[in-house]
Formats: C-alpha cells, structure tokens, sequence
C-alpha cells in the first residue's frame, strides 16, 4: 500500500516534514519535525509543528509514530513537542547511541546523561518493519552523514534523510564526528539499487539560485543527473570530491542548540539551579 504524504517545508532550515498516512481518519507517522529557535535571542516558538498537528487534527489523524532520520544539525526537533500535544512513539536507529557519546563529550553534559538511547521510545535496527495503520514502514539504515541514520520507506516512497539532496544540489555533507565518505557512498547505492521509479522524499532542499524549494524526485532522475552521485561515479571519486568539498563547508548555523536537544529526543536539558534551560558553547572544539 503507498502512503499519502503531506509535506511542511520550514524556510529558516530549509528542512522538510512529512506527515505519512493511510487514510483520512486512519493513521499517521510524522518525520523529521521542526522546532521554531531565534539565535540571536535564544527563544522558541511552535508554529511549523503547529501546522502539523493542525493537519492531523483536520484530517483526523491518529499519530503512530513521530520518526527522526538522524539526529540533526541544522535544525531543533519538535519530537517532545508533538508527542506531548498530540501522541505518538519518538524513534530512531539505534547507533544514536555512538552520537550521544561523541556529543556528551564535546558538550561535556550532565553526568546522568545516559548513553543508551533510553530518551527515545523505540530504536530501529536495519529493515526492521513497523505500522502506520494499514501502511508498512521498513528501516534502512543508512549511515555516512552520521553513524545512526536512517531512511523509511512506505509502499513506493522513500523518506531518505540527509543522504540525498535533490539532483542538482547533490548530497550530504560528511565531515561531523562518526561521518564517512566511504560509507554515506555505499549508504546511496542501497537507495540507489531500488526500483527506478520509485519516490524520493528529501529531508532538505537549498535551491540554486532561480529555483524554488522542491524535496520529491525518484530514483532514475538521481541516477541520471545528481552533481555528485551520478550513475558511473566511483566510490573514490565520491569520496575524494565529498572529501574536498567538506573542507570549505562552514559549521551549520544551529548545530550548537540543535544536537544538544536532539540526542535527548526533543527534550531540553535539565534545567540550572536557578530554573533556566541553557545550551553550552563549547569554545575551539567543533
């Protein structure tokens, strides 16, 4: 059964939510939410999650599952957020747990930061099949961006993560702690190995200059004409371009906030003894 897909795409990340349900009135999964944050003034508002939910309510919606690809850096979850206005289960794969231990170190967070994915209600492991109402979800992992990303595939759509940008963007970035090259290259291949037609769901698009946001292609289309992963590039082509290009890359502008609250599912940190939330910044180390 394909899904139906409703798709929210935040201009301020760049970042692209779906809502996958079966039916009006079914089932749904929401993937790769948005949490709304001002740097400069260090406040956060919900009005992209809002939306979401404001479409699930309308359509009738009970939400199964509120899924994250990876634990992103370019963006803060509305995970918590959404499960605590409307429901659902926060999963992820099971290698955050690799994550979580690089960024407690870097981050230096509180001693009872635990390191075993216990702030997320499900771990996935490879292929590992779950339900969305009458739909079948199946878990491909697929790392290289980060070690615990994940793409889910519905009937004929595929929600790809930060794997794939859209042809003419290319792919992702490969330079944050636990990336590879290598491995993000063989990670394509697998979604590149499906049947030519089918659909292809980014969780990002940065348009070239004259084009408007788009995140759906399909699987011939990237084989035909992506900038780095074309059919006929070699894996040490792909990596000694991805390699070269990461070099000149700047930091994402969020990543200090966004992991910080990711790897805890969407959860703030601890509040300090005088009842604040802070982020840390880590000074000469990312």
């Amino acid at each position: 059964m394909n899904p139906l897909i409703e798709s929210f795409f935040d201009p301020d990340t760049f970042t692209v939510t779906y809502v996958v349900y079966d039916e009006v009135g079914g089932h749904a999964a929401v993937i790769d939410s948005v949490l709304n944050f001002n740097p400069k003034s260090g406040r956060t508002s919900t009005h992209s999650a809002d939306a979401v939910i404001a479409f699930m309510g309308k359509n009738e919606l009970t939400l199964d599952w509120i899924l994250e690809t990876h634990a992103h850096a370019d963006h803060l979850s509305a995970a918590s957020y959404i499960k605590d206005q409307f429901g659902g289960r926060i999963a992820i794969g099971e290698h955050i747990q690799k994550v979580q231990a690089v960024f407690k170190k870097i981050f230096n967070l509180e001693h009872g930061f635990a390191l075993d994915g216990s702030q997320f209600d499900d771990l996935f492991t490879d292929q590992e099949t779950f339900n969305v109402g009458k739909l079948i979800g199946c878990v491909m992992n697929v790392p290289g961006h980060t070690p615990a990303d994940l793409a889910y595939q519905f009937g004929n759509a595929v929600f790809v993560g930060d794997t794939l940008f859209m042809p003419d963007v290319g792919t992702a970035r490969c330079d944050f702690p636990g990336g590879d090259a290598h491995h993000l290259y063989q990670s394509i291949q697998k979604i590149l190995s499906l049947p030519a037609d089918t659909k292809l769901y980014m969780c990002h698009d940065y348009p070239p200059a004259g084009r408007d946001p788009v995140w759906q292609t399909t699987v011939a289309e990237q084989l035909e004409s992506n900038i780095h992963v074309h059919d006929g590039v070699s894996e040490n082509d792909f990596v000694e371009m991805r390699s070269a290009r990461d070099e000149t890359l700047d930091m994402p502008m969020l990543i200090i906030p966004s992991i910080q609250l990711n790897i805890r599912a969407g959860h703030m940190p601890p509040p300090e003894d005088d009842g604040h939330v802070y982020f840390k910044i880590p000074i000469n180390v990312l």
